[in-house]
């Protein structure tokens, strides 16, 4: 296998001038776990900094938008949509993230996804450290992508 960023040992951002426009789309996921005390009390009463979930979405969709800015080798991509929503699974005190990137473009949008999710994961945890500092964030993963050269990929490790 060959890396695109690496030529004569020097890293290099990708020429994606001869690629063609095609729609992109990547959805990434991961989990915030709670111990259970202060899941229920979260869900229940909220953060005291504010709505929880709006506020996660709005860092999500800006970290998504800055993605170029955050790994030095992305290209900065015109972003269609972003979309992230949450899960909240009270038998397991654990918050699912659900992120979807959309994109016409000649590169990939997964980074976007991947990051937006990451983010919303750590605002939540920003805005919920003062009831419980053990929050586990864990299982970042891409669980789809399509378009471009490689076509459609779904992650059998779900």
């Amino acid at each position: 296998m060959k890396f695109s960023h690496l030529k004569n040992k020097k890293i290099n951002m990708v020429d994606i001038s001869s690629k063609k426009i095609t729609s992109r789309i990547a959805e990434a996921t991961n989990e915030i776990k709670f111990k259970k005390n202060s899941f229920k009390k979260i869900i229940e009463l909220g953060s005291e900094k504010g709505e929880i979930f709006n506020t996660a979405r709005c860092a999500g969709i800006l970290a998504a938008k800055k993605t170029s800015e955050l790994i030095p080798l992305c290209h900065n991509i015109d972003l269609n949509t972003i979309s992230i929503d949450f899960e909240i699974n009270k038998k397991k005190s654990i918050i699912l993230v659900h992120v979807k990137v959309k994109s016409n473009g000649k590169t990939g949008v997964e980074i976007e996804a991947l990051i937006a999710s990451a983010i919303a994961s750590l605002t939540i945890y920003d805005m919920c450290k003062a009831i419980d500092k053990a929050i586990i964030i864990n299982d970042l993963k891409l669980r789809y992508k399509s378009g471009g050269k490689s076509g459609e990929f779904k992650n059998d490790n779900v």
